[in-house]
């Protein structure tokens, strides 16, 4: 007898997910089957573990399976399971709620395109709301392992806002299912249709999965009988030889244990063996999740030891700069009651973790070094959607920095494109003569590193610039001072020296324009006092009149503004003033001396601007500008 039957609302996200899924994963309506199924192997695997620790939890029923039905003349579809099963709390919580991290940003980039809006809810995960594509009416009556028969809980909903909780009975623990078809969806009542699916997209589950269907006699005649039939291999996927393995049980793997729509990138799949004996089946996924920069995102690869599950997101398994990787990792020597203070001190989990590595870095370096079209485009695809996150292994990785910055791609004044297609590599290859150093921007975003005033004299001489205008950028040029032997050089950081690149005549050229115009730049230094450390004929300007430098060890001003906006408390440093010589403003402050003090601070705070800085007076600028533009300069 049922009893404490209430009727409870969805949480809104819910009740707008539920609508945009009915219509916007309809043509591939299917998914429903194996989001169920992936979801009954999770509780299986959940008990699994559960059951190290306490083994009264499998009771009498320790054969783990997972059960599909129907009903042609009540029009339902059953999924059971003796998993871990849910109590009270827990069915309101992981049904009538999203609990993820990333609501707000999921439904924010929600476009009302239907095709980019499945995609996206297919990042998202549409697990146990997608029996609604199907059902008008769902009824779910599950029973947590170690509860009482009374303790069970039935919850039904159609889906249109509202769901009913009750206590009932359930005789075994785990959760059953039944979908309600909606009219039209009469194509789910037959065995070889169900079968086809289980097998197409979850022959993988280590589990079995039994269908349940009608006898038929010698002659296909239907029996009032019912039998049992096992659909899957149900044995581990990754357990098994790379040839017996098809590229569409790879994918669907993935889509399993990733929970994702897309099929994935490219995948590795070793056993290794030796000091630590464990198999790895590790994927790159073709879109970068909307929620990958969000901080409280729980990420890493699912661990299992011996083929038994031990946890979602081992994020130990796997450094951060690589936490887009989705995957599985079995062990055969951690315990099986290992945890994640264990993980955080194992020597073994090292061990594993430098070998998923090499062999994630292993399969990009063939992407990028592949001859194939579709190896460079999926290399483009990877580096498009994680490359930011990416970059952050130069200075998270030291063992692997060089590898790392190898497949690293910049965007550079070549191409002038925000494509970053330029690597490291290329960039050398195409140095000038008696060029000995790499040379590069950082900015807040392409249009302004493309158009610093820093630029000038390397456009003018023809040498290549990387433009560097992610946010990840400033750390990455801290850490890789160096590569393959060339240093590499901030145009707004120093003073440049590139004597190698210039002809006698222009180095005598320079410094005649540094002596004549050395009253000056005294003068300037007066006028702005405290503002700049020192002024200085330029060597990198050809057009712009002043540019903004930091001193060789002092912070870019890029990066200062990177620290403050994060709310850390940066001390300041004052900038170096470069004047160029042959500018008509710069020769304006010899003829103009009323004007004096107006020019020079407003050749050095438009260079600010220029730089992408702000001006702690703007309204004084703006006095200044009008003021001369009034007198006629």
């Amino acid at each position: 007898m049922s009893v404490n039957k209430e009727t409870l609302g969805f949480q809104a996200e819910v009740k707008q997910l539920l609508k945009l899924m009915i219509h916007s994963l309809y043509s591939n309506k299917e998914i429903f089957l194996r989001e169920l199924i992936s979801n009954a192997s999770d509780a299986a695997d959940k008990l699994r573990f559960a059951a190290i620790a306490d083994g009264s939890l499998l009771a009498n029923d320790p054969e783990l399976q997972i059960h599909v039905s129907f009903d042609k003349d009540a029009r339902t579809v059953t999924i059971a399971d003796n998993g871990i099963g849910m109590s009270r709390e827990d069915v309101i919580q992981h049904i009538g709620t999203i609990a993820k991290s990333g609501t707000r940003e999921f439904f924010e980039k929600l476009s009302g395109d239907e095709r980019k809006d499945a995609n996206l809810i297919g990042q998202f995960g549409v697990g146990f709301y997608s029996a609604f594509i199907v059902a008008d009416r769902v009824t779910l009556t599950t029973r947590r392992a170690g509860s009482t028969a009374d303790a069970a809980v039935r919850w039904e909903s159609a889906g249109d806002g509202e769901y009913t909780l009750e206590n009932v009975s359930k005789p075994g623990r785990g959760t059953e299912i039944v979908l309600h078809l909606r009219e039209g969806e009469d194509e789910f009542l037959n065995e070889w249709r169900l079968s086809n699916v289980i097998k197409t997209y979850s022959d993988h589950i280590s589990l079995p999965i039994l269908l349940h269907k009608p006898k038929r006699d010698d002659k296909g005649e239907l029996l009032n009988e019912e039998e049992i039939e096992t659909v899957n291999q149900a044995s581990a996927l990754w357990t098994r030889s790379k040839a017996d393995i098809s590229k569409e049980q790879y994918e669907e793997f993935y889509k399993h244990v990733a929970h994702d729509w897309e099929a994935p990138l490219a995948w590795s799949h070793a056993k290794v063996e030796g000091r630590q004996e464990y198999t790895e089946l590790l994927y790159i996924p073709q879109r970068a999740p909307f929620d990958l920069y969000d901080r409280e995102r729980r990420q890493g690869i699912k661990l299992y030891v011996r083929r038994v599950f031990i946890m979602d997101d081992a994020e130990k398994l796997l450094p951060q700069y690589l936490r887009f990787v989705k995957g599985v990792v079995d062990s055969n020597d951690l315990p099986l009651n290992v945890s994640r203070e264990i993980l955080q001190d194992s020597k073994d989990i090292d061990a594993i973790r430098a070998g998923c590595v090499k062999k994630i870095l292993g399969l990009l370096d063939d992407l990028a070094g592949s001859e194939e079209d579709e190896g460079k485009e999926k290399f483009r695809t990877f580096w498009s959607q994680f490359g930011t996150v990416f970059k952050e292994g130069i200075g998270e990785d030291f063992a692997n920095k060089e590898r790392i910055a190898k497949l690293c791609r910049f965007a550079s004044t070549l191409a002038n494109t925000a494509e970053q297609s330029v690597s490291l590599d290329d960039y050398i290859a195409r140095m000038k003569d008696g060029q000995d150093k790499i040379y590069y921007v950082t900015a807040d975003s392409f249009a302004a590193a493309a158009n610093s005033p820093h630029l000038e004299i390397f456009r003018k001489k023809g040498v290549e610039v990387l433009l560097l205008s992610d946010r990840v950028d400033e750390w990455l040029a801290s850490s890789l001072t160096e590569y393959n032997g060339k240093k590499l050089q901030s145009v707004s950081k120093g003073s440049l020296d590139m004597d190698a690149l210039a002809d006698e005549a222009e180095k005598a050229e320079q410094k005649a324009a540094e002596d004549d115009l050395k009253p000056v730049l005294e003068k300037v230094q007066a006028s702005l006092g405290e503002r700049i450390k020192e002024v200085r004929v330029t060597h990198r300007l050809t057009d712009s009149p002043s540019c903004l430098v930091a001193d060789d060890h002092a912070m870019s001003g890029h990066l200062e503004r990177l620290l403050k906006s994060a709310g850390q408390s940066v001390p300041g440093s004052k900038p170096i003033l470069e004047l160029n010589p042959s500018h008509a403003l710069v020769k304006k402050l010899s003829a103009e001396p009323a004007h004096f003090d107006d020019l020079a601070h407003v050749l050095f705070e438009q260079a600010l601007l220029a730089e992408g800085g702000q001006l702690e007076d703007p309204a004084g600028f703006v006095k200044r500008v009008n003021s001369l533009f009034l007198s006629g300069l």
